[in-house]
């Protein structure tokens, strides 16, 4: 695991996620059928490279729609009957639909890797982590150039975090969704960062100057609690 995820005490690698017109270099092809797209995020956090083709997408249709990768003719009303299952379930409103992040061009290859080890660029750089190491890594982004004070967060669909942060050039946050955390086994106390690829480096540069202020700043307020708490009280006044 890289020195980031140590310092944050990540429980899985951050990943490289690169968009590409040809497979990189010495890199793997994926072998086999998963559900979904972001099963391939599980698998690459767990410390694979690999790379794929649109057809190993498209047994979510709802995936395939975020990276916009066209289903092919036998499936073409799939993702259709997938949009009303959720509609008519209460899943989500129709109105919704309109407003899904999509990539701006289909990709021939999807890339995948450990951030460290990745053969390609990444077009994004994904993180699973618990909220408090959000909050860092989020601190970096602001520092870096690489965020916005206001910032996107997404809730459902999962995988529409990499479109949405690609198409904004900003770190985005997203809560994952039931199907995300069902193909990805992503644990409840979890959620996403996504930081634009080009972005990384300098997100990675600052973390080490925002850690540093985060300590200094929970000195202050430790202090400033013990000041104002009652003895014997778990509670500020």
């Amino acid at each position: 695991m890289n020195t980031f995820s140590q310092k944050l005490d990540l429980r899985q690698s951050p990943i490289a996620v690169g968009f590409l017109d040809t497979p990189p270099e010495g890199l793997e092809k994926w072998t086999g059928a998963v559900p979904a797209g972001c099963a391939f995020w599980r698998v690459a956090m767990g410390g694979r490279a690999f790379y794929t083709v649109p057809g190993d997408h498209f047994n979510c249709a709802v995936g395939s729609y975020t990276h916009a990768l066209a289903l092919p003719p036998d499936r073409g009303a799939v993702l259709e009957d997938t949009i009303g299952f959720m509609v008519g379930n209460g899943y989500i409103q129709i109105a919704e639909v309109s407003s899904i992040p999509v990539l701006p061009n289909p990709p021939a290859v999807i890339a995948y890797a450990p951030v460290g080890e990745a053969p390609f660029d990444p077009a994004v750089v994904l993180i699973a982590a618990k909220p408090y190491s959000a909050m860092l890594i989020y601190e970096a982004a602001l520092r870096a150039g690489a965020g916005d004070a206001l910032t996107h967060v997404l809730g459902r669909p999962g995988c529409a975090v990499v479109p949405l942060s690609l198409n904004t050039g900003s770190t985005v946050l997203s809560f994952g969704c039931k199907g995300n955390r069902t193909f990805t086994g992503l644990p409840d106390d979890e959620l996403y960062v996504a930081i634009p690829g080009g972005k990384w480096r300098a997100v990675e540069y600052a973390l080490e100057s925002i850690l540093k202020a985060n300590s200094a700043m929970e000195m202050y307020y430790r202090q400033k609690l013990e000041s104002i708490t009652p003895a014997g009280s778990d509670r500020p006044l």
